[in-house]
């Protein structure tokens, strides 16, 4: 979750400018948000530079998690031929498997390995309180560290996925390409997916402040959220009331919500009901991370580190 090198760089950047106060002579830190939000940028920075030394790791892992489709189209061909129906829940074959790729976009933003189970460990073997004795927020350091992340996943997957998303058009998968206002509501859909998957994961690590060991259950947690995002299947063709009721839940964010946007699925007002949904749901979680942050700490106590 937190490279050694990374922070080792970003500590010497982490302290805030300093300028004597008036009359006393004493050195008091400078004033304002362009200070801190300079420091965060540094350390959007150092983590960038860290994440593209494994920018080969990137284009390998993208290459092979596609491999996984060609027995996804198999799968999905013989359940619309077994079941002699053109249009499942308002799908069709070609719509089902452009849905099953363009998950792959959602959970690229949304998607954040490690994470709960890196702020778990932090807090297990008191490494956390290197956050604590230097001016740096846990939360906002992971935010930076994970959006370089995202940015070198992202530059480094584009060809890949660029190939993988034309040769699906030249077969047809994609019926038509979305207007510019869906597009545009699409990129909003995966950035506040990117904010919901990061806060989610985020409170769910920091139960570690009241559990020694959450191996297991992050393991549930992210098994439950693979298949009630969408990742696996359009929540569509869930029976109600368990498709209506995973639509409430936050967790369609994470995958359904941005494939159905491009596809055309949700439109209108509808459309835009979901995205104040979706983010509301956000600050919902990020207040939760921060509360929950807060009232660990006050139980926290450093071992080992």
């Amino acid at each position: 979750m937190t490279p050694p090198e990374t922070l080792a760089e970003v500590e010497t950047l982490s302290t805030r400018p300093v300028r004597p106060s008036a009359g006393t002579g004493l050195a008091t830190p400078e004033p304002g948000h362009g200070a801190t939000l300079r420091k965060y940028f540094k350390i959007f920075r150092a983590s960038l530079v860290e994440r593209m030394t494994y920018r080969g790791d990137f284009l390998l892992g993208t290459v092979l998690r596609f491999l996984p489709m060609l027995t996804t189209i198999l799968l999905w061909q013989a359940i619309y031929s077994g079941s002699g129906q053109s249009n499942l829940a308002g799908f069709s074959y070609r719509e089902m498997i452009a849905y099953l790729l363009l998950t792959n976009i959602s959970r690229m933003f949304s998607s954040m390995p490690g994470l709960a189970g890196g702020i778990a460990r932090e807090i297990r073997e008191g490494t956390l309180k290197r956050y604590l004795i230097q001016p740096l927020d846990l939360i906002g350091y992971l935010v930076a560290y994970r959006v370089a992340h995202k940015v070198a996943y992202i530059v480094t997957s584009a060809l890949p996925y660029g190939l993988m998303f034309g040769f699906a058009w030249y077969l047809g998968f994609f019926e038509h390409l979305p207007g510019p206002l869906t597009l545009a509501a699409f990129a909003v859909s995966l950035i506040l997916a990117f904010l919901v998957g990061f806060f989610f994961e985020a409170s769910v690590g920091m139960v570690g402040f009241w559990f020694l060991e959450v191996t297991s259950l992050l393991y549930i947690v992210m098994t439950l959220t693979f298949f009630i995002s969408g990742q696996m299947l359009p929540l569509d063709l869930l029976p109600q009331p368990w498709s209506g009721l995973l639509k409430v839940l936050p967790f369609q964010y994470m995958a359904y919500f941005p494939a159905a946007v491009f596809l055309g699925k949700i439109r209108g007002q509808a459309l835009a009901l979901h995205l104040l949904g979706e983010l509301a749901w956000a600050v919902a979680f990020m207040v939760l991370a921060r509360a929950l942050y807060r009232l660990g700490l006050r139980r926290y106590s450093a071992f080992g580190g």
